[in-house]
């Protein structure tokens, strides 16, 4: 049976990244380290894959980057930005992208029982999450490393948004404005496919509706899939309550854009009798007047690739760990409670 990177790593005493920078003449590495591995990898008889060897030719770098859809507009402002930060890197470099859907293949448990980016990358971008600590421990034993946005991990560099803080400042600008009675819409029922931002957001928006003390109906809470048909479907069934809600924060800018269009329909006057507040700032959101709580997602896409090379060359480096922040965006979908406003508009 050939040596494995893991032999290697484990016969010189060093992490899994180091033996691969090491073998790839990355910079970083002390002298003494790159002999030690370069000893152990020949007594091995270690034979490094492919896409390693490209490497150590000075041939390229690949980068994968796990998102839940290609389709969704959160993922592709991901990718733009990871994509960008690659390109404006020295191109001699031959920086290379990869993009992987873990909803087609089962979540996050499908995509890491294939391990279809095995000897394809050198690290990994995982958003969105979770990870627990086994599906963390056969990244490494792939010899990949990783870095996570949307979501944190302790051994791993991460950025995220507060996301249970985003959805609790959408209910307290509505509770500013005098609504007591506000719903939610998202996913409650992951279905399998692990999404840590909408699990801590509907977090953010019980949190707020608690001590905001308003109105804990439980019929305020409806499960939605983050798209503009299941911010409409949801909303209908809102409005279709004996007491409608007058407030309404929506997981994504995509079901609130769904929810105003299909309440406007209803005969609801937005924001006259239903205000709406999205998260995420979509490139729509500013068009169509929703108010929102913004992040910028691109930014966060090129800030995870800078995570990852940083911890790619500095192998030992200490692991960090970084809050984003957001901020109201106040447009024309929210405005003050008007009174007896629980029936359409003749």
């Amino acid at each position: 049976m050939s040596a494995t990177i893991e032999d290697v790593a484990g016969r010189a005493g060093v992490s899994v990244a180091t033996v691969s920078r090491a073998l790839r003449g990355l910079p970083n590495v002390a002298p003494s380290t790159r002999e030690r591995v370069t000893a152990a990898a020949r007594d091995l008889h270690y034979v490094a894959d492919p896409a390693a060897s490209r490497l150590a030719g000075g041939r390229g770098l690949s980068v994968g980057i796990v998102v839940a859809s290609l389709a969704r507009w959160y993922d592709g402002q991901l990718l733009a930005g990871a994509e960008a930060e690659l390109l404006g890197l020295d191109s001699a470099a031959g920086y290379e992208l990869l993009p992987f859907s873990s909803g087609a293949i089962g979540g996050l448990d499908g995509f890491l029982e294939a391990r279809p980016f095995r000897k394809r990358v050198e690290g990994l971008i995982v958003a969105d999450g979770p990870l627990s600590d086994g599906q963390v421990d056969r990244i490494a034993e792939a010899g990949v490393a990783l870095t996570t946005v949307g979501f944190l991990h302790e051994v791993a560099p991460g950025l995220t948004i507060d996301q249970a803080a985003a959805a609790t400042s959408g209910v307290a600008h509505l509770r500013a404005l005098g609504h007591r009675r506000v719903a939610w819409m998202g996913p409650v029922d992951h279905h399998g496919l692990g999404f840590t931002p909408s699990a801590e957001r509907l977090r953010g928006y019980l949190a707020g509706r608690e001590e905001g003390g308003l109105d804990a109906d439980p019929g305020l809470v409806v499960p939605a899939e983050l798209s503009p048909r299941g911010g409409a479907e949801a909303v209908r069934r809102l409005l279709e309550l004996p007491t409608p809600p007058t407030g309404l924060v929506a997981c994504s800018d995509e079901l609130a854009i769904g929810a105003m269009q299909a309440a406007r329909d209803a005969g609801f006057r937005v924001p006259g009798e239903l205000s709406i507040v999205g998260i995420d700032d979509h490139d729509v959101s500013e068009y169509v007047g929703l108010t929102t709580i913004g992040q910028d997602v691109r930014a966060q896409g090129a800030r995870a690739v800078q995570l990852l090379l940083a911890y790619l060359s500095e192998g030992t480096a200490e692991v960090v760990h970084e809050i984003v922040p957001t901020r109201l965006l106040v447009r024309r979908t929210t405005g003050p409670v008007r009174p007896g406003a629980t029936s359409p508009t003749p």
